[in-house]
């Protein structure tokens, strides 16, 4: 023993557990009968997409390396979108650079200005400090190679009538760069939106919590904290009395809710009464509803806080971002992701295998409660690896990284193309997407 006290290793008994019963849900839907849905497009049309996804497999490997090779963050992506743009002049599309007034967004389209018009989504932000370590260069290749592989397929004889939309989004990272998309009209006109995240499974349907950002910041009154310490009110008196608020609320929260909090500012010298002290929270929900209750809930705690120590607090939600929503996942849509994935030799895991407990956020959300769409995942790595991680950012720049952004590509083009092909399809979607409570005014949700 060299005296130094380190940090104890978390036991991985909880993971253990997760990785076993998903193992035994598994098991136990291998007996069941495989469901392979009828209609969609033609098989010689999903053959032709699926060609078209492998024939782009330098390209995509070009875009996997080159994104992950140099990475920017949210709204700072100028390379990043310039790489893609270019990837798609080499093809013939041209792409409007600063769609829908985001100066690293673009768009293009293809097909016909008639019948239904579906979207793909590729994201290309990394994370400060550790890089693309949750794929978005995966997903940026992936929705590229989807597009440019849809487009081909359209212009067969037998294609059908429609548009394929490529949204550029950035800043999903921190920020919900879809919402401000679609509040700039980027949605117009769309019927369904689709795209494909990487992760350690191959994985239908996922949970995706909504997420808010919330920012608390106290103020006291300073004071000599030796000589008049009762002449001062503690601004970090109310913050860690607001932060074992969160700790004591959790007991109340529904199981997949999360609040996760640092306390950034508090105080300059011991000697002095704090007058300023700032949190820092996430919150989440696995609902719309239940995520605008938990933010009353965080509102209370503060203000209870803040009376308790005789301090102000001023609370403020999502600054300078927005809300992201929790993922309405679309099930008519996913079947046939699910059957254009098994055709490239992956099986993803439908609901309810993974533990919800497994659960990030994504600005995905916010288009899927305005529009039908899905959000699975394509496996990058191995089941262990875990998302904002620098093991998942290696893992991202791997040969299994860019047979992920093929496959990703080949089934989204595939998705496409059953959408725009089938109207019974598109009627069930569509039926689905009502059922679950239609369009939701996402803008306001929270007012």
């Amino acid at each position: 023993m060299d005296g130094m006290h380190r940090p104890a290793l978390p036991s991985t008994a909880y993971l253990d557990h997760l990785v076993a019963e998903t193992a035994g849900r598994r098991e136990a839907l291998a007996g069941e009968p495989e469901h392979r849905p009828d209609g969609g497009a033609t098989a010689g049309l999903a053959a032709a997409a699926e060609r078209a996804a492998d024939r782009l497999e330098p390209d995509l490997a070009e875009v996997v390396r080159r994104l992950h090779a140099d990475p920017e963050p949210a709204f700072e992506e100028h390379r990043s979108a310039a790489t893609l743009i270019e990837v798609l002049a080499r093809h013939g599309v041209t792409a409007e650079l600063g769609a829908h007034g985001v100066a690293t967004a673009f768009r293009a389209e293809a097909g016909t200005a008639t019948g239904p018009t579906i979207a793909i989504c590729a994201e290309y932000d990394a994370l400060p400090g550790i890089g693309h370590a949750c794929g978005h260069n995966v997903i940026a290749a992936a929705g590229v190679g989807a597009f440019l592989a849809a487009r081909e397929a359209l212009t067969a004889s037998d294609a059908p009538t429609g548009r394929v939309v490529l949204l550029g989004t950035p800043a999903e990272e921190g920020h919900t760069g879809k919402e401000v998309l679609a509040r700039q009209g980027a949605l117009e006109g769309i019927d369904a939106a689709i795209m494909v995240h990487p992760y350690g499974l191959d994985v239908a349907d996922q949970v995706w919590l909504g997420r808010r950002l919330l920012t608390w910041t106290f103020t006291g009154r300073p004071a000599h904290a030796s000589a008049q310490p009762y002449m001062g009110r503690n601004a970090l008196d109310a913050a860690t009395l607001a932060y074992q608020g969160i700790g004591l609320l959790r007991q109340q929260m529904p199981p997949v809710d999360r609040v996760h909090a640092t306390i950034a500012e508090g105080g300059t010298r011991p000697s002095i009464i704090t007058e300023r002290a700032v949190v820092h929270l996430y919150a989440r929900s696995k609902y719309p509803d239940t995520l605008r209750d938990l933010s009353r809930r965080l509102d209370d705690v503060a203000r209870g806080a803040a009376l308790m120590t005789g301090t102000d607090v001023e609370i403020t939600w999502d600054d300078g971002a927005h809300p992201s929503l929790p993922v309405r996942t679309n099930r008519a849509l996913t079947e046939r992701w699910v059957a254009a994935q098994r055709r490239r030799g992956r099986d993803p895991l439908p609901a309810g295998v993974l533990s919800e407990t497994l659960a990030a956020s994504t600005d995905f959300g916010n288009f899927s409660f305005r529009v039908p769409g899905i959000h699975p995942l394509v496996q990058v790595s191995s089941p262990d690896v875990a998302l904002h991680t620098a093991e998942f950012a290696a893992a991202a720049a791997t040969p299994a990284a860019v047979s992920a952004a093929v496959d990703g590509a080949a089934g989204l083009a595939a998705t496409a193309l059953d959408y725009l092909a089938d109207a019974r399809l598109r009627a069930a979607v569509h039926e689905e997407f009502a059922h679950a409570g239609g369009p939701v005014d996402v803008e306001h949700h929270f007012d």
